[in-house]
């Protein structure tokens, strides 16, 4: 059977720094970038994309719905 891992892409100029979505992972995978986008805000980033397990937390507490959660395969 084939592992399933995670994977989340984030709209980084859109992004508004609220941490929801640092704050509703289960698995610590998301945090705050030191650095800012166009806005001033910093955005989110996967600071530890192996622990991340697609469970799409992330994606619906994004009041902007700048998240997208892949599912991706492992042979």
């Amino acid at each position: 059977m084939a592992k399933v891992i995670g994977a989340i892409e984030v709209e980084v100029e859109r992004c508004k720094g609220c941490e929801l979505c640092e704050v509703a992972c289960p698995t610590d995978v998301i945090a705050m970038s030191h650095e800012v986008n166009a806005k001033g805000y910093h955005y989110a980033y996967m600071k530890n994309p192996d622990k991340c397990i697609a469970c799409q937390s992330c994606a619906v507490v994004c009041p902007d719905t700048v998240i997208e959660v892949y599912r991706l395969k492992l042979a």
